[in-house]
């Protein structure tokens, strides 16, 4: 709890600007998402949100501005750093390996190594103990494939997006998703957020960054409505209405 009797932010942004020579594309932006939310970011092509999420999670460093992780000031010095602290970011890419199996993709920077001088001389990987925690690890978040040791390449869009959400649910502060449901069918789309909430019911906040504005007032407990660089509004699926929200967004309406 901070000093106001509010819950202290997972993480939170004061003022952050970043500038590209002449074109700045953050202009004193403000974030927060507290501990066990789901907060979605929205804002019209080139409003700066993605810019904003790769300040948040060590992809950009601002040259302005503060950052706090669960109270404490932080600044990262990348994405490795970040990750460091907690925090996993899904691109939309999804950089998972194809060619690799599902248990080597969820322990991919961050492989178990056999005890004793196995591990620690000859570097070997305790293939077994990944194998079961794989297992376990997909059951928990209730993801439906039969065999940790399924290539990623053979699995649907919905099961490879699947994939890269569970591996960041090894994330001990946050978890940070950009367009988990981009090119995905309905049933598909639906699968992914069913495992947002299951990752958020493990105690981990979410940042979710989508143009799909059905799905953020199906999951989203807020909504963080970037423009012209900056945070204009924060709202919540019950306080306003999707056409309002879509008129904050792009200005046609004031926050």
């Amino acid at each position: 709890m901070s000093d106001n009797g509010k819950p202290t932010p997972a993480l939170e942004a004061r003022g952050l600007v970043k500038r590209y020579g002449h074109v700045t594309a953050m202009e004193g932006a403000d974030f927060e998402i507290l501990p066990g939310e789901i907060m979605a970011v929205i804002g019209d092509n080139g409003a700066g949100k993605s810019t904003l999420i790769k300040a948040l999670s060590g992809a950009v460093i601002p040259d302005e501005g503060e950052m706090f992780l669960e109270g404490n000031r932080i600044k990262f010095s990348g994405p490795l750093d970040a990750r460091r602290h907690g925090i996993e970011t899904v691109y939309q890419d999804l950089s998972v390996a194809p060619a690799l199996p599902i248990a080597d993709n969820l322990f991919l920077g961050r492989e178990i190594r056999m005890g004793g001088p196995l591990g620690s001389v000859f570097r070997i990987l305790d293939k077994r103990r990944m194998l079961a925690e794989s297992e376990e690890h997909m059951a928990n978040l209730k993801i439906g494939i039969r065999s940790m040791k399924q290539a990623v390449e053979t699995l649907s869009g919905g099961q490879r997006q699947g994939v890269a959400v569970a591996r960041s649910a090894f994330a001990r502060s946050l978890v940070i998703l950009d367009e988990p449901t981009a090119a995905l069918g309905v049933r598909e789309s639906g699968m992914v957020l069913n495992l947002i909430r299951e990752v958020r019911d493990r105690g981990l906040p979410v940042i979710l960054i989508s143009h799909n504005m059905p799905a953020v007032f199906e999951i989203a407990d807020r909504i963080h409505i970037h423009r012209l660089g900056r945070r204009v509004a924060v709202v919540t699926p019950k306080s306003h209405t999707m056409p309002e929200v879509v008129a904050i967004m792009t200005g046609a309406m004031a926050a």
